[in-house]
């Protein structure tokens, strides 16, 4: 387990300030590239949300039973794994290394959440945290509602957990990607992010069908396992993007206004140690206290241990008690 977890970069092969383009190209903005993301904002947040309170009275009519409980859950999981270990922890921050098997795999799970390609996704994530609660900040809930108090700040939360993805600046993955335009293994496995999107539609649905012999069990996993757990969990990965720079704690100082939140620690995987993540970027771990709980990284220590990843980068005591001590001298920005 390696412990060289820089606090201001991105990590190995995701520092992105060589990369010969100007400030202009850095950010593309183009029709047809705002037409697409509108296009999938249609397609992949606006109808399966439609869908999911469309089909909240016909699984009223089947019933919820513990096989649709448990697909809910497991679907719920896997797909997490992908967003938060994949697109997150390994793709975007070079938190850990893994094999080409590991690297497809965790490319199909995360795309079956529907929120994005995973170089589209990597790509505005790195700018995110090279502008993050800055005017250039694509998904920052601060400056984006006018006037103030409590209405500017739901307009804020409105912007960063939703309404950003509607049309916004694109972060050039040539230029904050491109190790991974140049992973075949991420490339190919992506061009199919449709295809994962419609199997973690239907693979619930079949397993409903196979555990109980029966249509009624096949359409109640769809609904739970498929569509529910699609829109519930994007909201999921969204509460980072907006509760997670409104409200929580700021145990770090990070020249931004991410937050700690505990209570969304289990639903998130631990994705919600923001603040944790902001100041120790590469880590794999955002547990940085004994009681905090990060189920993603449980992941890839057992994944670790099986082989399957290598050159895990956890922040050591040191490192961690010498943020801290730099908090305490000099409290971070509130809101």
């Amino acid at each position: 387990m390696s412990t060289d977890v820089g606090a201001g970069t991105l990590g190995r092969g995701v520092e992105v300030r060589s990369a010969p383009l100007s400030r202009r190209r850095r950010v593309l903005r183009d029709q047809s590239i705002h037409a697409a993301q509108r296009r999938h904002f249609i397609l992949f947040d606006v109808i399966p949300t439609a869908a999911a309170i469309a089909l909240l009275p016909v699984l009223w009519h089947v019933g919820l039973t513990a096989v649709g409980v448990s697909l809910f859950a497991a679907m719920w999981v896997l797909n997490l794994i992908g967003i938060e270990v994949g697109y997150h922890r390994l793709f975007s921050h070079g938190a850990f290394e893994a094999g080409p098997g590991v690297r497809a795999a965790l490319v199909i799970l995360g795309s079956m959440g529907a929120q994005g390609p995973v170089v589209s996704w990597a790509s505005n994530h790195r700018h995110h945290h090279h502008h993050s609660d800055t005017a250039e900040d694509t998904h920052s809930p601060h400056g984006h509602g006018w006037g103030g108090g409590w209405a500017a700040r739901a307009r804020g939360f409105l912007h960063a957990h939703l309404l950003w993805k509607w049309s916004y600046p694109y972060p050039s993955p040539s230029h904050y990607t491109p190790g991974l335009l140049r992973d075949p293994v991420v490339i190919r496995t992506s061009r199919r992010y449709t295809t994962w999107i419609v199997l973690g539609l239907l693979a619930p649905a079949a397993l409903g069908g196979l555990v109980t012999w029966s249509w009624r069990g096949a359409v109640e996993g769809l609904i739970t396992g498929g569509v529910l757990r699609l829109v519930i969990g994007q909201h999921a990965t969204w509460c980072i993007n907006s509760l997670c720079h409104l409200i929580g704690t700021r145990p770090f100082r990070t020249g931004d206004l991410s937050t700690n939140n505990a209570w969304l620690a289990l639903p998130t995987l631990g994705g919600s140690w923001h603040n944790n993540h902001h100041a120790f970027p590469t880590t794999a771990s955002n547990q940085l206290s004994g009681w905090q709980i990060d189920p993603c990284y449980w992941v890839i220590a057992a994944l670790e241990r099986l082989g399957l990843v290598t050159d895990v980068k956890i922040p050591t005591a040191d490192a961690v008690r010498a943020k801290r001590a730099v908090a305490a001298r000099r409290p971070s920005p509130t809101t």
